[in-house]
């Protein structure tokens, strides 16, 4: 029988001996591993490595003089870049399955209030990454790449290599998806009790001049990408705000209740 004085916000699994968590550890990253070699092997047949690089180099080819193109200094790299970029491709359309994973091996061990933050923090963390991409992808590459060759020398034919490009996509991926996720990183804080929101408000104006610092660091030296990373850091510490009263509120542990409640 069941102790009635059990908490109800207990974690759902029993203890289990240390071996066994390494087992389910193992074949859930057996899964992950699966998962992601599924869809590159699946990408690889169709559209092709190729067709992926293509659609990556896309904003900047357009912006290209007529008849320039990229170039290939390494003699590998017509060959290892585009796989390169068919299993980023990979790992993030299987994203889905690796939190899945990640998900099932931690929820045994938490309580029911914090399942209720950690599984809205995993999803919104992942569409507020991809938002940062896409956000990257389809409007800041056109503009900055637009804004670069406005000021090229005509006596200059660009040819950028593909491995130089690939880093450079890699890096503006990996900044404006992770400063689109100021939001979770602000809930993360308040629910730890390490800041509250009152004093995020007041950092209001200082976090403004930390953006434009931050974009002025990590983004080409052109005003077009600061200003497109600045700005959405800035609307989304105000978006991070009221999400974090709101998780908070509504992720209260019951001893948390209980005290507010006397």
């Amino acid at each position: 029988m069941s102790d009635p004085n059990q908490s109800q916000d207990a974690p759902d699994g029993i203890e289990q001996p240390f071996v066994s968590h390494l087992i389910e550890l193992r074949d859930r990253l057996i899964r992950v591993v699966l998962a992601i070699g599924v869809v590159f092997i699946a990408l690889s047949i169709y559209p092709s490595p190729g067709v992926l690089y293509d659609l990556l180099a896309q904003p900047l080819i357009a912006h290209l003089p007529k008849g320039a193109t990229l170039i290939a200094t390494n003699p590998i790299s017509p060959f290892m870049v585009p796989i390169k970029v068919t299993m980023l491709a990979a790992f993030m359309l299987a994203l889905p399955v690796v939190l899945y994973q990640i998900w099932g091996f931690v929820a045994p061990g938490l309580y029911s209030h914090e399942k209720r933050l950690v599984l809205p923090l995993i999803v919104s963390s992942t569409l507020l990454f991809f938002s940062g991409v896409a956000f990257c992808y389809f409007f800041v590459f056109g503009k900055v790449f637009a804004f670069i060759q406005s000021f090229a020398p005509k006596s200059i034919t660009a040819a950028p290599d593909i491995e130089a490009y690939l880093s450079f996509v890699l890096n503006m991926f990996l900044a404006f998806g992770a400063a689109f996720e100021v939001p979770v990183v602000l809930v993360i804080l308040v629910r730890m009790g390490l800041v509250s929101v009152a004093k995020l408000k007041d950092f209001r104006s200082y976090f403004v001049v930390i953006a434009f610092v931050i974009a002025a660091v990590i983004t080409p030296p052109d005003v077009v990408s600061q200003l497109a990373l600045a700005i959405p850091m800035c609307l989304l510490y105000e978006i991070g705000i009221w999400a974090a009263q709101f998780f908070v509120k509504h992720t209260q542990a019951p001893a948390d209740d209980d005290a507010k409640a006397a």
